[in-house]
């Protein structure tokens, strides 16, 4: 291949990513499924802008390789250890129930022993890129739900080597000396050598390169370490996925982990994104144009025997339905090392050709009813959440605190450790269980609502705590109580400057949520650059009064942008001149 068209190959991969990925990023679908759909569209099956899939793939395996190192790094024995019940009982069955029950149900449909085994192994797996990132963007991580789902695929990713080992097993063209007691002693002598030597003789070595500065040195130096651990593992006749695994475990407690994440998550990245890429190239758009109830029909059965294999290990281990269902649907797809495992499959010859294409395209349809399956989870517990009545409230104490996340529960804190005791409300009915769950006495309901605030006695309360998340929700409440109230105190949290506008405009005095931790690091950051501590003190104490008073100012013409504008740049100039002033501070 010459120079340019390489580059041109490349030019291509770049643009289908950088084209496509945002956008399902944007869509809420994830970056997998962006590359792969990228892969498809460039492919052979559709624009033909590509027409050897199986070169690239071969190359950007590595990034799979990568991305097993970095697995190994992250595994922390501390974090295994409190998740051990959730990691291995959880975890180890559903693997174990799902790789049976699919195997068995592959078995039944004509496909041989060895095959089916294959077929489960790669099912059982569930995408850690598409569970996480939806969990993390609905926030939904920490729930028992999320926990659940993370502890989940934290255990298929250590699942990955021994599965590895057994595929390797399977393999038909495997030498009836491939696992004889010789090359079990040879792979166990390699292990042993590369603990030994990870102990003794590898972090001398990489403190003598971190110490030369030169940071593509130290990089190289990663790479080659993964990559002479991997070979070494493969030439006894271990998975090459092992040696990596093995080589980030290695370096989990390490001075250098964090400098070797860092150095090494960009190339992972960059090498992964394009192994997705080429896997959707190897998608066979005829197949799946010619035989779309086979592809599209297994596809969601696989889906709903996980989802029915989950949230019945979810009742086993006594999870409320919300959780069951959202720890079901996280991760009911089938996961990116299914495309290793099939692809690794296919090359030792355990399965055909056909086969590897058909279980290729429905491995990347059942990730595309992920995020389908997460918009009717959000419209199912939407009902429940409307479905649920409010509860009663039998307390009237003289402090309400409407919104108990995390800016009600240190307002809370506080002052029950005062003595204290106040009404605790909140409208999210998970927020609500696992505050109960920590002992906390807290109501669900939207403390919006007249009859509510009613029911928890605001005509006899001295003060409420306006600590919702919905900005609209808490000036409606200002509002109401102001109206209704006026007697009752209020202390407002703004989430950001046009909601305290708003609330100024009710003469309260909003509390914005980031303003003064923000002003604690800028005070910090003072004194880290030599600031004393009475300067750094005497600063911040000025440019809050300055804030403050801006804030006022622009009160007054909030709707004129001109003038917004106008001030703002006046505002600078004059807390220039003014800390200017203080600059002379005899203590600096």
């Amino acid at each position: 291949m010459n120079t340019s068209h390489f580059l041109f190959q490349a030019a291509i991969y770049l643009s289908a990513a950088i084209i496509l990925v945002p956008l399902f990023k944007r869509l809420g679908l994830g970056s997998v499924l962006g590359y792969l759909i990228a892969g498809i569209l460039i492919g052979p099956s559709a624009l033909k802008l590509i027409a050897d899939p199986e070169h690239v793939l071969h190359f950007a395996e590595f990034g799979v390789v990568l991305m097993l190192f970095l697995i190994g790094l992250e595994l922390e024995s501390q974090k295994v250890w409190e998740l051990r019940k959730l990691l291995f009982g959880l975890g180890g069955t559903q693997v174990t129930l799902t790789i049976l029950l699919m195997t068995v149900i592959a078995h039944t449909l004509t496909f041989s022993w060895s095959e089916a085994i294959i077929i489960g192994m790669g099912v059982a797996m569930s995408s850690t890129a598409i569970g996480l990132t939806a969990l993390i963007e609905k926030k939904q991580l920490h729930t028992a739900g999320g926990q659940a789902a993370f502890a989940t695929l934290l255990f298929q990713d250590l699942s990955v080597i021994p599965l590895f080992m057994l595929l390797a097993f399977l393999a038909p063209n495997r030498s009836a000396s491939s696992f004889d007691l010789l090359a079990v002693a040879e792979a166990v002598a390699v292990i042993v050598a590369i603990v030994l030597a990870s102990r003794t003789i590898l972090r001398p070595i990489m403190r003598m390169i971190a110490q030369t500065g030169v940071r593509e040195i130290f990089v190289a130096f990663s790479l080659l370490l993964v990559i002479g651990i991997s070979l070494a593992m493969e030439a006894v006749g271990l998975s090459m996925a092992l040696g990596t695994f093995l080589a980030g475990v290695l370096l989990a407690d390490s001075e250098y982990r964090y400098e070797l994440r860092l150095d090494i998550e960009p190339v992972k990245g960059l090498l992964l994104g394009l192994f997705f890429i080429a896997v959707g190239m190897t998608v066979d758009l005829n197949l799946v144009a010619n035989q779309p109830l086979l592809i599209f029909g297994f596809a969601l059965l696989i889906v709903a025997i996980k989802i029915g294999v989950l949230m019945g290990l979810g009742s086993l281990f006594k999870y409320p339905l919300r959780d069951k269902l959202l720890f079901g649907v996280a991760i009911s797809q089938i996961g990116e090392f299914a495309f290793v495992i099939f692809g690794l499959a296919l090359a030792q010859d355990s399965i055909s050709r056909e086969t590897y294409n058909i279980l290729n395209a429905i491995v990347a349809v059942s990730m595309l009813t992920t995020p389908v399956l997460l918009l009717l989870y959000d419209r199912f517990l939407s009902l429940q959440c409307s479905e649920r009545p409010k509860d009663a409230i039998p307390e009237n104490n003289a402090v309400i605190i409407a919104g108990f996340g995390r800016f009600g529960q240190i307002v809370g804190r506080v002052l029950i450790a005062k003595g204290i005791t106040p009404t605790l409300i909140d409208n999210d009915p998970n927020q609500v269980d696992l505050m109960r769950e920590f002992g906390w006495r807290c109501y669900y309901g939207d403390a919006s609502r007249l009859d509510l605030l009613e029911e928890a006695g605001i005509a006899e309360a001295k003060l409420l705590v306006i600590a919702v998340n919905d900005s609209a929700a808490a000036l409606e409440m200002a509002k109401l109580v102001k109206e209704r109230w006026p007697g009752v105190a209020m202390v407002a949290r703004a989430r950001s400057r046009t909601d305290a506008f708003d609330l100024r405009e009710l003469d309260l005095n909003p509390i914005r949520e980031t303003f003064y931790s923000s002003l604690e690091a800028a005070r910090q950051s003072l004194l880290a650059i030599g600031e004393s501590a009475s300067s750094a003190a005497n600063i911040i104490a000025q440019f809050e009064k300055h804030d403050l008073d801006q804030l006022e100012a622009t009160l007054k013409i909030r709707h004129d942008r001109k003038a917004i504008s106008s001030l703002m740049e006046q505002g600078r100039q004059d807390l220039k001149t003014l800390l200017e002033l203080e600059s002379p501070n005899p203590d600096a």
